[in-house]
């Protein structure tokens, strides 16, 4: 049965969203709509003028018999710093700073709508870089990293701070967190990570490195390659960080406990993935 290029359109759309990073053939549309590989083709050149012209990603059409179609989801600069402020203004609220300088952010990481927008945004920094694997630490980090592999389309695991008899045999590290420098330890289960894969780190907040330093360590216990790092939120730390090169959307600027004050600006991922110096 023939499907109206309305009704074709929208499909269509809807289809590529839920299957982001993934070829779909023109056979596919064709048989699955009833119509020509020329009536398709038309289809997909309102498709990928459309999702340009919103900024939500590009659509990548490659000629030949074992060519198609592929949608990578992402956020244009224009919409990446309007959902940068929109999180800033959601993180700037007083009432969020804990002792130690660390903000409450579980309400907000348990948003659908904010961890989608999260997700495609720090996919977008890595949408033409090879990943294998998205990795976090338990717990707040596993929503974040989730929705990350979603809009990458690729597996990601969890980095435990104890073994579970469920994840059979693992590799350890030992590392020293950040900010309280103390010596603790992390575990990886031996089937999670291949040698030579490329892995994107994630998590919710960094503040002295420690555990995105400790989860590096384990990258390479597995001859694994890091691709990059990126965080919610940075916070502000004194001293020497133990990591160098972490991308973070939102930073808090300035803390002060006694007067439960709290500031909250861009992070560097703006200048990193746009190359936009902030003003």
């Amino acid at each position: 049965m023939k499907v109206r290029r309305s009704n074709r359109l929208v499909d269509m759309t809807h289809y590529f969203m839920e299957h982001p990073r993934q070829l779909v053939s023109l056979k596919f549309f064709g048989e699955r709509y009833g119509a020509a590989k020329s009536s398709i083709s038309e289809d997909l050149s309102i498709v990928r003028k459309t999702f340009h012209n919103m900024g939500v990603g590009r659509l990548t059409t490659l000629p030949g018999a074992a060519g198609g179609a592929e949608f990578t989801p992402g956020y244009s600069q224009e919409r990446a710093a309007e959902l940068i402020s929109q999180l800033e203004d959601a993180v700037n609220d007083k009432s969020r700073l804990l002792p130690g300088g660390y903000v409450y952010l579980s309400d907000l990481l348990g948003r659908p709508d904010i961890l989608r927008s999260v997700g495609q945004l720090i996919a977008t920094q890595y949408e033409d870089t090879k990943v294998d694997v998205v990795m976090t630490v338990e717990t707040k980090g596993i929503p974040i990293a989730q929705s990350v592999a979603m809009y990458l389309n690729k597996p990601f695991v969890i980095v435990r701070n104890s073994s579970h008899i469920t994840e059979g045999s693992t590799v350890s590290v030992n590392y020293v967190s950040g900010s309280s420098n103390r010596i603790k330890k992390m575990e990886l289960s031996r089937r999670t990570l291949s040698e030579g894969a490329n892995v994107v780190v994630v998590d919710d907040f960094i503040k002295g490195g420690g555990t995105i330093n400790g989860m590096y360590s384990l990258i390479k216990e597995f001859g694994a390659h890091l691709v990059g790092s990126t965080v919610f939120a940075e916070g502000q730390f004194t001293g020497d960080r133990l990591v160098k090169d972490c991308t973070s959307l939102i930073k808090v600027h300035a803390t002060d406990a006694a007067n439960s004050a709290i500031e909250v600006g861009p992070g560097n991922y703006m200048e990193k993935v746009f190359n936009q110096k902030e003003q």
